[in-house]
């Protein structure tokens, strides 16, 4: 693991996420259910976020993500 690794660890929330990739609430939970974005991570009992390195996979290539 080298530091541009270890630079892509760590989550975003929501509000963070929609920052970077600029679309509204709603088209990115729909866009989660058409697996066109990546799926939230459970970070405790009431907190959701994404993995950064998902999120840079996205913008690298927007139109060719497809997530699981």
């Amino acid at each position: 693991m080298d530091k541009s690794d270890l630079e892509q660890m760590g989550y975003l929330r929501l509000p963070e996420v929609l920052k970077l990739f600029p679309v509204c609430r709603s088209s990115w939970w729909a866009g989660i259910k058409l697996q066109m974005y990546p799926r939230p991570i459970k970070l405790g009992k009431r907190a959701i976020g994404w993995r950064k390195s998902d999120i840079i996979k996205l913008l690298q290539n927007p139109e060719s993500s497809h997530f699981q």
